[in-house]
């Protein structure tokens, strides 16, 4: 694991999550525990936990630890297309394919809830405030991918990673993973590659460029932000994207 995190950690990790889309009552908080604390599964670091062509059968979550989605070409190549961190719901219709399309893999050890579809059927038929928050998720999932899109296509290499640096760093912040201007930072120079279309030679100096402007210090699996309005100036990021406040938050849970 990424650390000593107990059950009771992963469940709260789960439903912080959550609650960034939705406030939630008491018996979806409960709900949320109990999908933490069973049916679990433990896979190493870099291993595929399903791969492209496999017959999916239950929902993912993320309950501790990194992973992502990939797409690779016959030759080998990969392309990342998503980073998965605590609270991460890898794709929550992805029992309904007949078969992948996509490849998901870990980055560190991992740990997974996995959800059968007939609970994640009841799941959605029998609490709506989840069902909100599934269906945040998922725009926000989708405005994250446009931005990547964008990354690829029109900003310059120091932009692209000074932009997933304060990405991540806002989600992990937002599901309370962050320690001050610090996160955890188990990605290689391969993997940034692989998320930005660079190659790992551009991505050190690249990152290099980050630390020699004062924006970023990264040392021993750590990355420090000295100052986030810096990069984030340098990266031109806006948060709207990642829709971290919304009206859904506020509302009463017992509406």
């Amino acid at each position: 694991m990424t650390g000593t995190v107990d059950q009771y950690e992963m469940a709260n990790v789960l439903t912080r999550r959550i609650e960034v889309f939705a406030r939630l009552s008491q018996d979806d908080r409960a709900l949320l525990d109990r999908i933490a604390r069973r049916t679990t599964r433990e896979v190493s670091a870099r291993r595929d936990i399903i791969r492209e062509g496999d017959a999916p059968r239950s929902v993912l979550l993320v309950l501790d630890g990194w992973a992502c989605r990939y797409k690779t070409l016959p030759d080998g190549r990969r392309q990342i297309v998503a980073f998965f961190v605590p609270g991460d719901i890898c794709d929550p219709h992805v029992y309904m394919l007949k078969e992948m399309d996509h490849s998901i893999a870990s980055i560190t050890p991992l740990r997974l809830a996995e959800i059968a579809r007939d609970d994640f059927e009841k799941l959605i038929a029998d609490h709506p405030r989840l069902v909100q928050a599934l269906w945040w998720d998922e725009l926000v999932t989708m405005a994250i991918q446009r931005e990547w899109t964008l990354n690829l296509g029109q900003r310059t290499a120091f932009e692209r990673i000074a932009h997933l640096l304060c990405e991540l760093y806002m989600r992990l912040h937002s599901i309370g993973q962050t320690n001050g201007n610090s996160m955890a930072f188990p990605l290689t120079q391969v993997d940034l590659a692989d998320a930005t279309g660079l190659t790992a030679v551009h991505v050190n100096r690249t990152l290099q460029e980050l630390r020699k402007a004062g924006l970023i210090e990264l040392q021993s699996k750590t990355l420090t932000i000295p100052n986030m309005g810096a990069l984030k100036d340098a990266a031109m990021f806006n948060d709207n994207y990642l829709h971290l406040e919304r009206e859904g938050r506020h509302l009463d849970a017992n509406d």
